[in-house]
């Protein structure tokens, strides 16, 4: 693809600040209120901003909730893995992946994708085929939040995995059957977490794992949605290394 569209206020304005390739801004006649600094920013950066029927919108983005504003710009890049433990480096923290085996709901892969920006995730890996691409729409349910965390396509998860573990990763599944909970589970150090699609779970990956862990559930409900299940473990991540950040500051 050479361009793709996304929309949505936030969307288009993370794009244009985090420097993003755009072509041009559709702005919906009648729009009103919260469009300013993001055309008063398309302006300085020279993007043209065209002002078009409602209904235009509204067929560019197959219905969605548009908020009166879309983009067209450059397809979002993937990167390296290198690139994002690199990144880890140069924050000086233990690299934190998201690894995503099977994920094809872009609604999905968009959620947990805000969740893992907002929780400090380095970056997400995600295979080659059998995947949700980095859509508008993957881009709209994040919010902006796929402008700001990078993401990595590769041909064989497992393969992947075996260097990360080589490289010093603890490599941590979630999965039903998992003997830990997740808050049992030490999540300190470097980790990939490794996350299975919404119906077909880890599977053989389950072997490439060092350890599973799982999330205790009550009710009639025998499991979460993939994104929701993510969002819980990220977090808990996030806790546990701020408390060790904690201990360290006092001394242990």
């Amino acid at each position: 693809m050479d361009e793709e569209t996304i929309w949505g206020r936030n969307p288009v304005m993370e794009a244009l600040r985090a420097g993003r390739p755009c072509n041009k801004i559709l702005i919906a006649r009648g729009s009103r209120g919260g469009l300013g600094d993001l055309i008063s920013r398309a302006q300085r950066e020279g993007i043209p901003v065209q002002y078009v029927p409602r209904s235009v919108l509204n067929r560019l983005t197959q219905g969605a909730n548009h908020q009166g504003v879309a983009a067209s710009l450059s397809p979002k890049k993937y990167v390296p893995v290198d690139d994002i433990l690199a990144q880890a480096a140069a924050l000086g923290e233990d690299p934190l992946v998201v690894v995503l085996a099977g994920w094809e709901d872009p609604q999905n892969l968009g959620a947990i994708i805000r969740s893992a920006e907002a929780a400090g995730v380095h970056g997400l890996i995600i295979p080659r085929h059998r995947a949700a691409p980095l859509t508008g729409t993957v881009e709209n349910v994040s919010a902006g939040a796929l402008e700001h965390m990078p993401v990595s396509r590769v041909g064989n998860i497992s393969q992947t995995l075996n260097r990360l573990k080589k490289e010093g990763f603890w490599v941590a599944g979630a999965d039903m059957t998992g003997e830990l909970l997740y808050y049992q589970a030490d999540l300190t150090g470097p980790l990939a977490l490794v996350i299975g699609g919404e119906d077909k779970g880890l599977g053989r990956l389950t072997k490439t794992c060092d350890f599973l862990v799982r999330i205790p559930m009550k009710g009639k409900i025998a499991s979460l949605n993939a994104a929701t299940a993510g969002s819980i473990l990220v977090f808990e991540v996030l806790r546990q290394r701020l408390q060790a950040a904690k201990k360290g500051r006092r001394g242990g």
